[in-house]
């Protein structure tokens, strides 16, 4: 504005002007005010010639002076149109300039830039400064493929805000069941993710809800709760996959999470007393077969004892039997010798193990006392001793332990001698019956 000499002080009586008066500077008598409009539009156009290097001829100022005076009274009017044309390509450049710099775009790292040629996909473009033509020739979009989007189905937001109409659904033994998951996905075609989906977003909801849907209808209702939560979200990020590859949606499926599984709230009350008695029930079992494997082993081993016992038993009397048998044989051989001799040999060891074992009194029956003494209470408590022992013996035979030998003291057990007097005739006597 300085090169055109113009000044913008209001307070300055010749604002817009230049310091030298003009020639065809017209001034109303005594006036001292801002100058006429028109003369400053006159004075900016005659400068913008002067810059662009365009000459004032001498017509050019020239109005037509036989059709009248202007207002300055000499009818010489100047040509606007050189200004208008420098005016007019100057504005053009610069709205060019804007124009093609209005295609210039930055793409941020994690982002992939889409350009459009009259609405058709034309490129794609990487991270960093991008351009393409302006509008309407070209236009771009931006698309975020490195985000790991997720989508809920059954809830929004929390597991509380549920969505029945998606989370009610039906097994395979027909039970309704309430699930609540979510799906977290990443693009893997920014393209078909834009030109393939009407709505992103609903379209994996939908693909969600569906094969989730057929793989709970393939299962019953205690897999789906318990021991085939993992798999169910395995198999249902698979057919997701499967559906949206057929789709040609442009979407990676990473993981599908349960995040609750339960019976519908109406049934929750009565599915959990279910649930308490079959686990009631399950530790009773598990109770009742460990108090059989304690016992069924011990009364195995018990049959076991006692069938080894009587074994034993069996053989020991057998072996008895033989031997008592083999002994007759040998002392019938003997007695076939000398009968007189072993039938007095054989009667003495009779009463000696007839005696040893009986309580004995002596008598002296040749000392003519009328005074005859019995020790009765010895004779009670060695009765009781026996009882006592034959008792323990059958005791340890039913408990399987050896039975002990009990030795009785020597008081219980009197030693009681019987001396008598052999008539030495009855040996002879007894000898002559045998010889008879």
């Amino acid at each position: 504005m300085k090169r055109l000499g113009l000044k913008l002080s209001l307070n300055d009586p010749r604002w817009g002007k230049d310091d030298k008066p003009q020639a065809n500077e017209s001034k109303k008598p005594g006036e001292g005010g801002p100058p006429d409009m028109e003369q400053l539009w006159r004075d900016f156009n005659n400068r913008l010639n002067n810059l662009f290097g365009q000459k004032k001829g001498p017509n050019n100022n020239n109005n037509g002076g036989d059709n009248g005076g202007g207002g300055d009274g000499g009818g010489n009017r100047p040509d606007f149109s050189g200004g208008i044309r420098a005016t007019a390509g100057a504005v053009g450049a610069v709205v060019a300039l804007i124009w093609l710099a209005s295609g210039s775009f930055i793409v941020q790292e994690g982002q992939t830039g889409i350009v459009y040629t009259f609405g058709k996909v034309s490129h794609t473009t990487g991270s960093g400064f991008n351009w393409r033509w302006p509008y309407p020739f070209q236009s771009n979009e931006t698309v975020k493929v490195s985000q790991m989007r997720m989508v809920e189905i059954g809830y929004r937001g929390n597991i509380k805000n549920k969505q029945a109409r998606e989370s009610l659904m039906l097994t395979d033994d027909e039970n309704i069941i309430d699930i609540q998951f979510a799906v977290q996905f990443k693009l893997k075609d920014p393209v078909a993710w834009l030109m393939n989906n009407r709505d992103e977003e609903d379209t994996v909801r939908q693909v969600a809800e569906t094969s989730i849907r057929e793989i709970v209808g393939k299962n019953k209702m205690d897999f789906v709760l318990y021991e085939g939560r993992d798999k169910v979200a395995f198999e249902t990020q698979q057919l997701m996959q499967q559906i949206l590859d057929r789709y040609a949606s442009g979407v990676l499926v990473s993981s599908v999470t349960l995040q609750a599984v339960q019976p519908p709230e109406q049934v929750q009350v009565a599915f959990d007393d279910a649930v308490k008695a079959g686990q009631d029930r399950e530790r009773q079992k598990n109770e009742g077969q460990a108090y059989a494997n304690q016992v069924v082993p011990t009364a195995r081993g018990a049959a076991s004892r006692l069938m080894q016992e009587a074994e034993g038993y069996r053989s020991m009397v057998v072996e008895n039997a033989t031997g008592n048998a083999s002994r007759f044989k040998q002392v019938l051989v003997e007695y076939q010798k000398a009968p007189g001799v072993t039938r007095d040999r054989l009667y003495l060891e009779t009463m000696q193990q007839i005696f040893s074992s009986t309580s004995k009194v002596m008598v002296d029956a040749k000392s003519g006392s009328n005074l005859l003494y019995l020790p009765l209470d010895k004779l009670i408590a060695q009765a009781a001793a026996t009882d006592a022992q034959a008792a323990a013996a059958r005791a340890a035979q039913a408990g399987g332990a050896p039975a002990a030998s009990t030795t009785l003291p020597s008081e219980l057990m009197p030693s009681v001698e019987v001396s008598r007097q052999r008539d030495p005739r009855s040996r002879d006597t007894s000898r002559d019956r045998e010889s008879r």
